[in-house]
């Protein structure tokens, strides 16, 4: 009886059982897909990374800008400049009055935030159709925004950087699709 239970328990394990005649079973699909499928995907894998690391880029030429090697000058210009700056012709800044908020400081207590914000536009009158009423709708909406900061949401590039998606988000659904491209902070103090 010790005998029938011990080679139920071994052929539950998956173990080869001797059966009755004396005959080994077959190991099962499941035993053959892991000894011999699992190290033949490792090595496929393995010999594809090393390829892709080891292939490099090849003898090519560093590809060269269009008009010469970096730095030169191209038909008369000046070389080594920062690009087109055609773009940055046309923008126009728009001041705005600077603004104190208190926030939370996590712990109980508040600290004051002073910022100093300009508008960057391509609309050249944008200053003159700038109505007041615009003004304090969207000091409204900063203000709001703003109250809801903590100083550690401040810190950092990416808090800085989220701070001007969001002040530029509400400025132009204050004032409509793209009248203002950037909100730029040029002064942010936390006392």
């Amino acid at each position: 009886m010790a005998d029938e239970n011990e080679e139920i328990e071994d052929g539950a394990d998956g173990e080869e059982v001797e059966g009755e005649e004396g005959k080994k079973k077959k190991p099962g699909i499941m035993k053959l897909a892991l000894f011999i499928g699992l190290p033949v995907l490792i090595l496929a894998l393995g010999g594809t990374a090393a390829f892709l690391l080891l292939s490099g880029g090849g003898d090519d030429e560093h590809a060269v800008a269009e008009g010469g090697e970096h730095g030169e000058a191209v038909d008369g210009e000046h070389g080594g400049g920062y690009g087109d700056t055609s773009a940055l012709d046309n923008l126009h800044y728009v001041e705005l009055p600077e603004m104190q908020v208190s926030i939370s400081n996590g712990s109980g207590g508040f600290s004051i935030l002073s910022m100093q914000l300009q508008f960057e536009t391509e609309d050249e009158g944008f200053s003159e159709h700038f109505s007041e009423a615009e003004q304090n709708r969207i000091r409204d909406q900063f203000v709001a925004f703003l109250r809801e900061l903590r100083p550690e949401d401040l810190s950092g590039s990416a808090g800085y950087q989220r701070v001007r998606m969001e002040l530029l988000r509400r400025a132009q659904l204050v004032l409509g699709g793209d009248r203002v491209s950037a909100v730029l902070i040029t002064n942010m103090l936390i006392v």
